[in-house]
């Protein structure tokens, strides 16, 4: 007879106030078995991608889908292919998009896309990292194709990180600091400016006004770089004015209209997409990558390069408080990252 673990999901789409939003229910423990680790789960982040999937399924499920995209736990069994972890070992990991997630006693996980977490750091400040650390890491020294092992050749270049104090923003800024890079964070109260300004940007520009004369009153004609983490049809005319001939863009955000990449084309401009979960979900032979990145990326943490963004924590981890988490994510005025242990 199989062991029986606890979970949180949802079946249908429905505002997070009403009682059925988010259920709590009774499944079978899964057995790892391949390159999976069997981790007893110690705290867990929400992220905007929580709120996008509950919000967007549009037929009642037959059974609940468990959310959670941030883990901090302990591997207490794994399968036959692992070599990169041990029984006992602390983790920490965003998890795949085509899997069950994390909000429950236990999850499977690839070993490839988990990280030893830092020792350091409580797991709390932990479980609020993984994915907005990947994501911001794949967007920069991936997609935008920085190099972070060379701040001297990276010192006279300029990012524009549109939109600074989000869970992806709070962590790019600081990356892109510990690169060498000039940064230009968006931001539009005063508690976000000095967020920014705390997490490593140099400047900041407030994007619900004109983002080119913003930028251009800095002194900066163009900009080297820029990372969109806001909302590229807003701002996409304005960073087609403000990228430099030969620069690079890249987004985390969706259209809703069509953007016109010939735009960019006189500039002889580099678009690029950046999505966390691309590896897991297509099993991509650079796989391993994000096992590799989450090690750097603990080691900065445990040397105090890297600051963790949680700036909540709800505990116990149940119904009531996934529920809150969801709602102040939904709030869309959270500074950092909102944690139930």
């Amino acid at each position: 007879m199989n062991e029986k673990m606890w979970a949180i999901g949802f079946k249908e789409s429905l505002p997070i106030e009403e009682a059925d939003s988010l259920v709590e229910f009774t499944t079978d423990r899964p057995e790892p078995s391949g390159h999976d680790l069997l981790v007893k789960v110690s705290a867990v982040s929400v992220n905007p991608i929580d709120i996008a999937v509950r919000k967007g399924q549009s037929e009642p499920l037959q059974e609940p889908r468990v959310l959670g995209f941030d883990a901090v736990g302990t591997v207490v069994s794994k399968g036959k292919e692992v070599t990169l972890f041990e029984n006992g070992d602390r983790v920490f990991y965003a998890g795949s998009f085509k899997r069950a997630g994390s909000d429950s006693e236990y999850q499977l996980v690839d070993e490839r896309i988990v990280g030893h977490a830092p020792q350091q750091m409580d797991d709390v400040h932990a479980a609020a990292m993984p994915l907005t650390s990947l994501t911001a890491w794949e967007a920069l020294f991936e997609q935008l194709q920085i190099d972070p092992e060379d701040p001297k050749k990276n010192a006279g270049k300029t990012l524009l990180i549109i939109n600074g104090a989000g869970g992806v923003g709070s962590v790019a800024t600081q990356l892109a600091h510990l690169a060498g890079l000039r940064v230009i964070a968006s931001a539009s109260r005063p508690e976000t400016i000095q967020w920014c300004l705390d997490h490593g940007a140099d400047q900041t520009v407030n994007h619900r006004k004109d983002l080119v004369t913003e930028v251009r009153n800095l002194g900066v004609q163009h900009v080297d770089y820029i990372l969109e983490l806001h909302n590229i049809d807003a701002q996409w005319e304005a960073m087609v004015e403000l990228i430099k001939p030969g620069g690079r863009i890249a987004s985390i955000t969706s259209t809703k209209k069509p953007v016109n990449l010939t735009d960019l084309k006189r500039k002889s401009v580099t678009f690029a997409w950046e999505w966390m979960f691309a590896k897991s979900y297509y099993g991509t032979e650079d796989l391993v990558s994000q096992h590799e990145n989450l090690e750097k990326i603990a080691k900065l943490l445990d040397e105090g390069k890297l600051k963790s963004t949680m700036t909540k924590e709800l505990h116990p981890m149940n119904v009531e408080n996934i529920k809150k988490a969801h709602q102040l994510v939904e709030s869309q005025k959270m500074m950092g990252k909102v944690v139930v242990k």
